[in-house]
């Protein structure tokens, strides 16, 4: 990590090491002005209920981590960000859905059709499949599930149209990018005053994905095919993803990176990254060599802020924890 100094504003400080009103830490995140009135949140392992592989911030409900603690961190994380979520089932589809008609309060945290079993619910969880969400109502935060692919927020400023897709390697191959901008557009946004950001990911550096993945990918996204640092072919999703965005017709991204580097910075000494770094066995147990080994912050396997799928497969783990990654307007 470089010396270059931080804002105090880019992380919400009393938000860190502070509690809810039932005494449950705040999920600590990471919010990024995208537009007047619209702003994106990532969030990170710090400040949740979950333990073991999953902690401690784990928002995801499909991998294992008990549903209490799951439930716990999505209200806390609600309350932090002043808004309902919005989560559907992710497939590593090209589909994106309109969640207007369909939002509805259906859980304590907002509306949740991912699958996720609700505590003390014998029921089948409701399961709707999609890998884009796009809505115009404030106060709903469209949520997408990550932890090494890439999560893509959108807004048309002018309209209030907002909104966000998983972008997997299948995912992009699928076109979720192009059907999420086609839907905002149905609804009345024009790409060119939509700005987007591109959120945590897995770099081109770090994902291997082997020679005949990479020369697939790279026939679909030209020039994304990488030569890793494990000495093997890998793909440069975010590098896909612009690709997709230009010829979807938007030319305004917002880089998150200079705030997600200060706010890694901030949190360098922090106990808490520190204590996972030192239980986690997902790297060097000390905190400090985790940030001097970070030669990206966006980058999923290299920051211990964000979960991560490879890095965890690399450890031994057969699971691991999820971030999510929100879009509101309020």
């Amino acid at each position: 990590m470089s010396d270059e100094q931080y804002d105090d504003e880019i992380l919400d400080s009393s938000k860190i090491s502070s509690t809810d009103r039932d005494g449950n830490p705040i999920p600590v995140t990471i919010p990024i002005a995208l537009a007047p009135g619209v702003t994106v949140v990532y969030t990170t392992r710090l400040g949740g209920l979950s333990t073991g592989d999953f902690g401690n911030c784990n928002l995801g409900g499909k991998s294992g981590d008990d549903p209490a603690a799951v439930l716990s961190n999505r209200v806390a994380l609600a309350e932090a960000a002043g808004a309902r979520l919005s989560l559907v089932s992710q497939v590593h589809s090209g589909i994106a859905v309109d969640v207007d008609d369909a939002f509805e309060i259906n859980t304590p945290f907002g509306f949740d059709v991912s699958g996720t079993r609700t505590p003390g619910d014998g029921d089948a969880p409701t399961v709707k499949e999609a890998d884009g969400q796009v809505t115009s109502r404030s106060g709903i935060a469209l949520g997408m599930f990550a932890a090494d692919c890439l999560p893509v927020l959108l807004a048309d400023p002018e309209t209030g149209i907002i909104g966000a897709c998983h972008c997997g390697r299948r995912g992009l191959e699928n076109g979720v990018i192009g059907a999420t901008v086609e839907l905002m557009k149905l609804k009345g946004a024009d790409p060119s005053r939509i700005v987007a950001t591109l959120g945590p990911r897995i770099c081109g550096d770090c994902y291997e994905v082997g020679d005949e993945i990479a020369d697939k990918f790279e026939k679909r996204f030209p020039l994304t095919k990488t030569t890793t640092r494990f000495g093997g072919a890998g793909i440069d999703i975010a590098e896909a993803a612009m690709i997709d965005l230009a010829f979807a017709g938007v030319s305004k991204v917002v880089d998150s990176m200079p705030r997600v580097h200060a706010a890694t910075q901030y949190l360098d000494h922090d106990p808490e990254l520190a204590e996972l770094c030192r239980t986690d066995g997902e790297g060097p147990a000390s905190l400090d060599e985790r940030i001097e080994g970070i030669s990206r912050s966006m980058c999923t396997l290299e920051n211990p802020l964000w979960y991560s799928h490879r890095r965890a497969a690399l450890a031994g783990k057969t699971h691991e924890g999820r971030m999510l990654a929100l879009i509101v307007r309020h």
